[in-house]
């Protein structure tokens, strides 16, 4: 499939071509039976062979994409950083070690590496100790400043209210262990017990969940907003609320705890487990000039990492990548805005009309960002003209088997034979990527509804109702003017 997409004719520029502007009837009438109306909806099909527009309704309207816009980022990402860009993480010592002594501090560097977890992090710190430290007498330096500002989550509202679970950790350049503990949750004869992963010193957590008689799959219905209380002796309760099924397994990763608390109360865990001592502090700073590196870590390079940002639709990695582009940019300005810059430019340099165009973090979980579907369909089709569109296909979901698409359109047409980014947020539900249609051409489309109404439970059966309109077997592209 890849080799075929590539091989094909490519039209960057967003065309604007005779279509059939009605929505097919499929699709009408789930939008009817929804009470969404139709201008509530942006469509563009476009065959890649000769650029034929298919079907368009509504694509130069400027609208919320969600994460389809991460399709965006990873093409960008790929052809500014390079499939084989890896962030990276640095444990550097400031003073000389004398007698299993650090006189001096122990930085902890981030630079975009996404996959700083805690264990690749005791990993390091067992370096260090295998490098001779059996002490520190400095402090534990934080240090952030590869991206500017180093701190953007300080002071955020909630996105949805919903400031605990993964998609809304809002990454930094040390995001160590993406800031989340892992909770797995049991509810048995004996009443509930919780696990937390990793162990933090003086963190615990108290489960105060009511167990009641609901599916274990809807475990997620009962969950309430977990408190963190810290007792003067600088101990910390996690207390657990809400309502639980009983009988069940589950687990979860929520981020609950002031990122450089939880650096220092890891950092504390790990050093102690080795034998290590440690008196001072955890402090958020820049490194000073002439420390040296005693670990490093690297991410995984960015083409394996696109798949988190497709097919999982990861938000913090799909954040960092935007974020790592403006950083590696040289341009001196804030971060965000020099990933901006970088992605206009990209846009420029292809053609692409960026008319309407809002970013603000490049992940689409964002209310501001804004695109029209006739502009994503013409980064799609750039894509298979990049040197490394292998890279970017194989990062799509594939329909009906894996990603945002592994329980959709399965059985139909579709299944195992389309590449399709999801995208959903409160009131929005999309599709972007690549079908076959019932001709066995190959179509980029784009669908994008924003409604009150558009929840995914209403909105998804009709973005599928289209890709299964696409490639059912019917006359198509031959009956429009």
């Amino acid at each position: 499939m890849v080799n075929r997409f590539v091989a094909a004719a490519v039209f960057a520029t967003v065309a604007v071509l005779p279509a059939r502007a009605e929505l097919p009837a499929t699709v009408a009438d789930r939008l009817q039976a929804a009470g969404i109306p139709e201008d509530a909806v942006g469509v563009i099909v476009r065959r890649i062979s000769d650029g034929k527009v298919v079907l368009a309704h509504g694509a130069d309207r400027a609208m919320q994409p969600a994460s389809t816009l991460k399709l965006l980022t990873a093409l960008v990402a790929l052809e500014t950083l390079g499939p084989a860009y890896r962030g990276r993480s640095q444990l550097r010592a400031s003073g000389p070690v004398v007698d299993g002594v650090l006189r001096g501090d122990l930085v902890l560097r981030g630079e975009g590496d996404v996959d700083l977890d805690w264990t690749a992090f005791q990993r390091m710190l067992r370096v260090a100790w295998l490098s001779g430290i059996r002490e520190v007498r400095g402090d534990l330096v934080v240090d952030r400043t590869a991206f500017s500002p180093a701190r953007t989550d300080v002071g955020v509202a909630p996105f949805d209210e919903t400031p605990e679970f993964r998609y809304n950790v809002i990454p930094d350049a040390l995001l160590l262990n993406s800031n989340l503990l892992q909770m797995d949750l049991v509810s048995g004869a004996r009443g509930m017990r919780v696990a937390m992963t990793p162990a933090l010193a003086g963190v615990t957590v108290t489960p105060e969940l009511e167990l009641v008689d609901r599916a274990c799959d809807d475990w997620e219905d009962g969950w309430k907003i977990p408190d963190v209380k810290t007792a003067r002796d600088g101990s910390i309760r996690i207390v657990l609320h809400g309502t639980f099924p009983k009988e069940c397994t589950a687990s979860t990763a929520i981020n609950v705890l002031d990122r450089d608390v939880f650096a220092e109360r890891l950092f504390r865990t790990e050093w102690a487990r080795l034998g290590g001592r440690f008196r001072g502090r955890v402090r958020e700073a820049q490194a000073p000039a002439g420390t040296r590196l005693l670990a490093e870590h690297r991410s995984r390079p960015l083409s394996e990492i696109l798949f988190d940002v497709d097919k999982r639709s990861d938000n913090p990695v799909a954040r960092m990548v935007y974020l790592a582009m403006g950083a590696h940019s040289g341009t001196g300005a804030s971060t965000l805005q020099a990933s901006e810059r970088e992605v206009r430019t990209w846009l420029a340099r292809k053609g692409i009309d960026a008319t309407g165009i809002v970013l603000e973090n490049g992940s689409g979980l964002s209310r501001a960002e804004r695109i029209r579907p006739e502009q994503l369909a013409a980064v799609l089709e750039a894509a298979l003209a990049s040197p490394w569109a292998p890279e970017f296909l194989a990062s799509l979901p594939i329909v009906a088997v894996d990603g945002g698409m592994r329980r959709r359109l399965r059985g139909t047409p579709v299944a195992e034979l389309g590449r399709v980014k999801t995208g959903t947020l409160r009131d929005v539900s999309a599709v972007a990527g690549y079908v076959k249609d019932d001709d066995g051409e190959n179509c980029i489309v784009v669908a994008m509804v924003n409604h009150e109404r558009a929840v995914k439970e209403v909105a998804r059966p009709i973005l599928d109702a289209l890709l299964e309109w696409l490639a059912a077997p019917r006359e198509l592209a031959r009956t429009v003017p």
